[in-house]
């Protein structure tokens, strides 16, 4: 069924409460959405709470966000600025999966991201294809158990025109769904290299335990870390 073009609107400003608009025109550019979310308390999801899949609205009303969560922040923002609400969704040999917001710049694909993990947070601009963007994500998925083996791009406007993945107050599971039941493109899996970051990773792990490596290849497309990472003395070499 085609969908009519007025589904694909980014909802009136005048659906933002007050103080809303005045964080949505302050936020004007990815950069600034990244600086935002970097400030922001990564949400962990600790009990009693546990699990959430919070909108727009409720990363507001509760100060803090995880990478899914975060993208579906940068998407209601960045829609009122001309860019459509893209995720990218990766799919990861242990399951455990990692969600960004992807844009594109001067033809060139960037994105916003949130993560308890410096290297899989928001890349600049620079990137020819979203396969490109995503390939730029391999070695810091790289962990104990994680490497990415898919992802695809995912415009939430089309998919869920009348779903409330903006503003509702409740959990949007919905979204969650929709993007693990989505045909995933399959990236190529270099096992050698995977073979070898990994041992790195858990003898920096040992040696470190209270860092995350920064130190990888494609650092420089990488835009600037939350101040947890930034810390004096955070940034170590790989052992």
């Amino acid at each position: 069924m085609r969908r009519s073009q007025t589904s694909l609107q980014p909802p009136s400003i005048d659906l933002f409460s007050p103080s809303e608009q005045r964080l949505v025109r302050q936020l004007r550019t990815p950069a600034l959405v990244q600086a935002w979310l970097n400030q922001l308390p990564y949400n962990k999801e600790l009990k009693p709470v546990g699990e959430t899949l919070r909108s727009f609205r409720g990363v507001l009303q509760h100060n803090t966000a995880h990478c899914l969560e975060a993208a579906l922040f940068a998407a209601v923002v960045l829609e009122q600025h001309g860019y459509p609400p893209l995720l990218l969704s990766f799919q990861s040999i242990c399951l455990l999966d990692h969600v960004i917001f992807v844009y594109q710049a001067g033809g060139r694909w960037g994105s916003i991201a949130r993560s308890r993990d410096p290297g899989l947070h928001g890349r600049k601009p620079v990137f020819e294809s979203a396969r490109e963007l995503a390939q730029s994500y391999f070695d810091p998925y790289i962990d104990g158990e994680g490497c990415i083996k898919g992802f695809v791009v995912v415009n939430l406007g089309e998919e869920l025109p009348r779903y409330n993945w903006r503003f509702s107050q409740r959990n949007v599971w919905k979204v969650e769904q929709l993007l693990i039941d989505y045909p995933h493109h399959r990236l190529k899996v270099d096992w050698q290299r995977r073979r070898a970051i990994r041992a790195k990773y858990l003898a920096f792990r040992q040696a470190y335990p209270d860092h995350k490596p920064l130190k990888y290849e494609g650092r420089e497309t990488w835009k600037p870390l939350p101040p947890e990472f930034n810390a004096p003395g955070y940034e170590r070499d790989w052992v």
